[in-house]
């Protein structure tokens, strides 16, 4: 199953991604009620962590699709499937806000080094995106687990190479 087919059964089944991007931010709402000023809490702070992960992985990925498929692929905005490309963004940046009104971001654990790793891998495929359009390299060509491959060894070496400037 590629990329594509997976889009295309989201988009034939809408019930999936709908009950999904619908029930994060239901979470997230049901525990700003329940956890009033003690989201800062053991159990609390866990779930939110949970419900940050499951919200902003496919938020930041259909950002970054939604990006090249409207700059590099030029597909028209009339053409894009609103559940499986909106519809994670809305719900990442819906969840984060009812997360945000109970609790503070850096009282939660692991969220610091999610926002790092997000930014950097956004990054990094940015530059393999200009990359590929740029023809210096043709990722097209390149079967997904040599790409997936160097991605993390690009990923090791940014991170390598920033930790020892820094110190």
């Amino acid at each position: 199953m590629s990329l594509g087919d997976l889009i295309k059964f989201l988009g034939d089944n809408p019930y999936y991604p709908v009950f999904y991007f619908f029930a994060l931010p239901l979470a997230a709402f049901l525990a700003l009620k329940l956890a009033k000023d003690e989201g800062h809490l053991s159990p609390w702070c866990n779930f939110y962590t949970g419900l940050i992960y499951l919200s902003v992985i496919p938020g930041i990925f259909s950002l970054l699709l939604n990006f090249y498929h409207l700059l590099f692929e030029k597909t028209s905005i009339y053409d894009v499937n609103l559940l499986t490309q909106f519809l994670p963004i809305v719900s990442m940046f819906l969840t984060l806000y009812l997360i945000k009104k109970n609790v503070e971001f850096d009282k939660i654990p692991g969220f610091g080094k999610m926002t790092g790793f997000v930014s950097m891998m956004a990054g990094i495929m940015v530059v393999f995106f200009f990359l590929n359009k740029a023809r210096l390299i043709a990722f097209t060509y390149i079967p997904w687990l040599w790409v997936i491959l160097l991605l993390i060894v690009v990923y090791l070496v940014v991170r390598y190479g920033t930790k020892t400037i820094f110190k």
